[in-house]
């Protein structure tokens, strides 16, 4: 059969799910082509000859922008095209779109499933959990690294390359999307087809990978032997994980082997300063301990990078101001991406929070377009601020603003909030310290969560005639 892969977002990265997905496909004598439109348009493929296309939606932000581009191909195609939602985010929100776009959604560990649809034997899974061994991603029918993010550190800029040593999560954080689909459970990529992956990565001209698990540090003993096998294949290439704070607490000493290996920084999903969120969402972590992680991270000469959700049913302007503190304070002005304070909790089908009375209070009914439940703040004030921070950050994204101004502008505007209730704020004016050494950091300024920028989304669909 002949399929089109689509991956409309990745982080900036070279999309890992598709060439995944066309090494199964391929290896079942499927005719295999790609398409990736962070950095292509969709008419750049041949729209024409696909029996099948496969639809790459690993987070929320690809999910918005897979909709316009399978409402127009099945306008360019009709009834006769299959179109299948793949990663992720398409158990969880594919159901509600409308009768007709898509044949199927799966996720979990899509691979075999498309072979299976392909081969014209579906299963009626959505979510699929079985044991894969992985051949060797076919990064061929992908553009160059030179195309997708790259590191920032020293002056230079560093070719970046993508894998992933598992998926899933052993974690249940009540917000996470993860849990819905793995429940609990974690899956591996063998090491040796990983290391093989990254040393041809390394020959394609990368020097530095990220490593992209939900948590790098699920499985200890398995993500060390991967570590000291990719340093062993590649030994001058530097990488970046993402790990829970309470993981950084434990492990410390792992963190200093990472370290020892290549481990430039970590991103850890602090989430808020709120003890009450923190709770709701079963982080297991506190912002004392966060503070903790990032003096370990310091003082092992690697830089901890949190990820944040700051607008919550329960986040208080106190919170946001506290948070803003806490940033400029510990001299993490430069190791967070403006997107990160922009970023509105999202209930999409499945989530665990939907569970909570103290959720389901806050609840407004279901957005299909933004895939997520609706919730309303009990302080308007609250939504207000998420809306402009939220527009502020997209259009400086879109315009290149320095970092350094959008989180300026994003403490004024919360100083004009908090004025506007009476709260009092004494460091609401102060200057912002003075850039920490340009911290070692990815060029990509996005986040899988947060809404498309304008850019994004007029990217979607764009060269289909």
């Amino acid at each position: 059969m002949r399929v089109l892969l689509v991956s409309c977002y990745e982080l900036g990265h070279q999309p890992l799910h598709l060439a995944s997905a066309a090494a199964f496909l391929r290896a079942a004598d499927h005719h295999v082509s790609a398409v990736d439109l962070s950095v292509q348009q969709l008419g750049e493929a041949d729209l024409d000859a696909p029996e099948l296309v496969a639809i790459a939606v690993p987070m929320h932000t690809a999910m918005r922008l897979a909709v316009p581009v399978a409402r127009a191909l099945r306008a360019r195609r009709g009834p006769d095209l299959r179109i299948v939602l793949f990663g992720l985010y398409a158990p969880l929100c594919g159901p509600a779109l409308e009768p007709g776009l898509v044949d199927a959604v799966l996720g979990g560990e899509y691979e075999q499933a498309l072979v299976d649809v392909a081969d014209g034997n579906p299963s009626p899974r959505a979510v699929v959990l079985d044991r894969l061994h992985f051949p060797l991603p076919a990064r061929d029918l992908l553009p160059p690294l030179n195309r997708y993010t790259r590191l920032l550190v020293d002056g230079e800029e560093r070719l970046t390359g993508y894998v992933e040593a598992t998926r899933g999560c052993v974690h249940r954080c009540r917000h996470c999307p993860v849990p819905a689909v793995y429940d609990g459970r974690i899956r591996v990529w063998q090491r040796e087809v990983l290391v093989e992956d990254v040393g041809r990565l390394w020959q394609d001209g990368m020097r530095h990978l990220t490593f992209g698990d939900p948590d790098f540090l699920n499985a200890v003993p398995h993500a060390m032997a991967v570590a000291r096998a990719v340093h062993e294949r590649c030994p001058d290439l530097t990488f970046d994980i993402t790990t829970k704070v309470e993981h950084i607490l434990e492990h410390h000493q792992v963190v200093a082997e990472l370290r020892d290996l290549g481990l430039l920084f970590i991103v850890s999903a602090v989430e808020s300063t709120s003890p009450r969120v923190l709770e709701l969402f079963a982080k297991g972590h506190s912002a004392d301990d966060a503070l903790t992680a990032l003096r370990i991270c310091r003082s092992l000469g690697v830089e901890m990078r949190p990820s944040l959700l700051p607008f919550t049913p329960w986040s208080t302007l106190r919170d946001q101001i506290e948070l803003l503190d806490l940033i400029a304070g510990n001299a993490l002005i430069d190791s967070v991406d403006p997107v990160q304070l922009s970023i509105r909790l999202l209930v999409p089908p499945g989530s665990l929070l939907l569970a909570l009375p103290e959720m389901r209070e806050h609840l407004r009914g279901y957005d299909p377009a933004g895939f997520s439940h609706l919730w309303q703040h009990p302080d308007p004030a609250m939504d207000t601020l998420q809306a402009e921070i939220a527009e502020l950050v997209a259009a400086n994204a879109d315009g290149g603003v320095p970092a350094r101004s959008t989180h300026a502008a994003i403490r004024q505007l919360t100083a004009r909030a908090a004025a506007g209730q009476g709260l009092r704020w004494p460091d609401a004016g102060r200057e912002l310290p003075p850039e920490r050494g340009a911290p070692p950091r990815l060029s990509e300024p996005w986040f899988c969560c947060a809404e498309p920028t304008t850019a994004q989304l007029a990217g979607s669909g764009v060269g289909i005639a």
